[in-house]
């Protein structure tokens, strides 16, 4: 099986997975808009051969279809950071919520 045809197969079936997930309610719709697009551009390059293959010249690649590999890591790249920012923010959040929750309730103690 040629890999170009093995990585469409991949990307197909990734595609549907992200779409079970939404319509399931596992996954959020503002989070799957990336996975879905990501898997067009990869479904792009995985059919259009000749697209990969002038890029992989232009690149010096000498196994153009590879790039697909490469795409496919520089997005998990960019997801692990954009998830690590996410969590940073949910992380301050919690502190704060932490904080005033604290104050409130000393507050009620002196109250009472």
């Amino acid at each position: 099986m040629d890999i170009s045809i093995f990585s469409f197969i991949l990307v197909i079936i990734l595609f549907l997975i992200v779409i079970e997930s939404v319509r399931r309610g596992i996954l959020e719709t503002k989070y799957s808009l990336l996975w879905i697009i990501t898997c067009l551009f990869m479904g792009f390059f995985s059919i259009s051969e000749t697209f990969i293959n002038r890029l992989g010249r232009l690149l010096g690649v000498f196994y153009p279809p590879s790039l697909l590999f490469l795409f496919g890591l520089l997005f998990v790249i960019i997801l692990v950071f954009d998830l690590t920012r996410r969590i940073s923010k949910l992380n301050k959040a919690m502190v704060n919520l932490t904080q005033e929750y604290s104050i409130l309730k000393k507050k009620l103690e002196e109250k009472e």
